[in-house]
Parts: C-alpha cells; sequence; structure tokens
C-alpha cells in the first residue's frame, strides 16, 4: 500500500471512529451493556431467550460473559439483536489520539532513532542517550 493511500486510510478511519475515541476518553465503564440495555427496555430475559433461541441462563450467562470480557462478538450480536439493537464497536488508540498522531510519532521515532523512554535502537541492542 502506498503511502499516500495510508494517509487517506487514516484520516477515513480518524472521522469514522471519531465518536469513538471520544467514548474512550470517558470515565465511565461501558461494562454491563447487554444487562444495562435490557433493563433500561424492561425487556424480560425470557422474551431475549426466546427471540435469541437460548435459554434464560445462556442469557444470564452472556451477560456474565460480557462483564469478564470473554464473551463473543457472535453472542453479543445475537443478543443484542434479540433486544432490537445492533452491536458497533470500533478500535481507537489510547488517550483519545487520532490514527494519523500515532503514524506521525512512530515515523518521528523511527527518524531520531529513539524508541520508548529516550532509549536509542541500535540492531537488538538498546543503549539510553545521555542528556
Amino acid at each position: 500500500m502506498l503511502e499516500k493511500d495510508r494517509m487517506l486510510l487514516r484520516k477515513r478511519l480518524d472521522e469514522e471512529m471519531r465518536p469513538f475515541r471520544w467514548a474512550g476518553r470517558a470515565l465511565s465503564s461501558t461494562d454491563g451493556l447487554l444487562r444495562a440495555v435490557r433493563e433500561a427496555l424492561r425487556i424480560p430475559l425470557a422474551e431475549i431467550a426466546e427471540k435469541s433461541g437460548v435459554g434464560q441462563s445462556t442469557v444470564q450467562d452472556f451477560e456474565a460473559r460480557e462483564l469478564r470480557r470473554t464473551i463473543t462478538l457472535k453472542s453479543l450480536g445475537r443478543i443484542a439483536g434479540a433486544m432490537g439493537c445492533k452491536v458497533v464497536y470500533g478500535v481507537v488508540p489510547l488517550n483519545g489520539k487520532t490514527l494519523e498522531y500515532m503514524a506521525e510519532e512512530r515515523l518521528w521515532k523511527k527518524v531520531l532513532g529513539t524508541g520508548s523512554k529516550g532509549t536509542r535502537e541500535r540492531g537488538s541492542e538498546k543503549t539510553v542517550r545521555s542528556g
């Protein structure tokens, strides 16, 4: 892929993921969304179980697995769909940075020959830069 194409892709992804970057900055956690949405919509477990084709205990298990971060996207989507919702997810840089910012930061590190924490990389060894 050409650098020009990469730059355009980063810009498109940065624009598309803007709401996710803002959500990622929030202090409040989004853990437990399945249960929170179910309760907010007042949908009984039995209804979700019926619509998703699983038992009520399985719906509760999915909610628990979401909290443990072990639920699959397929299961998450299945339960969300049973509630009349869909799963939308994003992959964004930490601390609300943009992909464009990260790419430039990586380029500067490469140009300056520095790794993390002020080290200069040479081959497989790293030497600490002195002041």
